[in-house]
């Protein structure tokens, strides 16, 4: 997306990488409905939920074009930042969230870490940069291989990949779910929608658009289900059913699918609304995201957790009731 600009409305690529697999990839699909399985099965069982929390290493992949697509060091410790917060409950912006739902507001237990440690013991910031002749990206995942004027994912079992780029057709990110490739799995970002400083802009300048890719990566789907017809789900039952994605900043209650008097939960960080008009996650989409972490991500359960997320913001504990918020 040359020239610097912003898409006016939130796009998200996820729903059609999703689709492609299930399409094309067997393996995909096993992965998917055996992981749908264990997940209903453990949300029956709250005692089998994991304890602590879980730290996932992340490798920020920045390729770049143009010198302001060399985003800095400094944007993208900003993002790690909002992903900490945001995971954790500790986004100061969660006062905003209806009454109504604040009792299903959700600490996932996940946090995040640049990677310390390469994939060959070697010493790393957790960001790598790689200059391409490459316009933009798409969906086609060529971002992710050198070949293509990307870059190679890391062990996908062990980091977290990110890749930052120019992206085509009004993106701002995609993720890949979990069960697919290893070579292509990971989440890729605008990077004008990257964090909190440096290039980031608004309506996207607040890190969001990284963590609600971060939730596809970890099995959550859209909201509103990806259909138009109030059929769709999400396959979480905290959630209501939505007609279609929220777009801006809308006001309290925005009402589709019969699901009045409260609505769409348009604040959830599943829906399409501007950085500012998102707050969190529910606890059914956390105990989906535990599910995923216990199953198809396991990896990251054997990983070292010396390690101090970049975080900011106050413990989730101390929220606190904005009565006069979002009602």
């Amino acid at each position: 997306m040359r020239e610097d600009q912003v898409p006016p409305r939130r796009r998200c690529g996820a729903a059609i990488v999703y689709q492609r697999l299930l399409e094309t990839d067997n393996a995909f699909r096993t992965h998917q409905l055996e992981l749908d399985n264990f997940t209903v099965a453990r949300s029956l069982n709250v005692t089998e939920r994991l304890t602590g929390p879980v730290i996932i290493p992340v490798v920020v992949h920045v390729i770049w074009q143009t010198d302001e697509e060399n985003i800095s060091d400094a944007q993208v410790r900003s993002q790690l930042a909002v992903l900490n917060d945001d995971f954790r409950s500790r986004n100061p912006d969660r006062i905003n969230v209806p009454a109504v739902w604040r009792p299903v507001v959700a600490d996932t237990n996940i946090e995040f870490v640049l990677a310390t440690t390469d994939p060959d013991g070697e010493p790393t910031t957790g960001i790598t940069r790689t200059r391409t002749q490459r316009g933009a990206f798409r969906t086609d995942d060529t971002v992710k291989f050198r070949a293509s004027g990307g870059v190679d994912a890391w062990p996908a079992d062990q980091y977290l990949n990110i890749w930052v780029c120019d992206l085509a057709d009004g993106l701002l990110g995609y993720a890949q779910f979990p069960g697919g490739p290893a070579d292509t799995d990971g989440v890729v970002v605008l990077h004008t929608a990257f964090g909190t400083e440096g290039t980031a802009r608004g309506p996207f300048n607040l890190g969001r658009t990284t963590t609600h890719e971060v939730g596809h990566w970890l099995n959550l789907f859209h909201i509103w289900g990806d259909s138009n017809d109030c059929s769709g789900s999400d396959q979480v039952d905290d959630t209501p059913p939505a007609q279609l994605p929220n777009f801006g900043q809308p006001t309290f209650p925005s009402v589709s699918c019969n699901n009045g008097p409260d609505g769409d939960m348009f604040m959830n960080y599943m829906d399409y609304v501007d950085d500012v008009a998102m707050f969190m996650f529910t606890r059914g989409q956390a105990a989906r995201m535990d599910a995923t972490l216990t199953r198809m991500r396991s990896g990251f359960l054997d990983l070292a957790v010396n390690q101090t997320p970049v975080a900011g913001g106050a413990p989730a504990d101390n929220l606190s009731v904005n009565a006069d918020t979002c009602e």
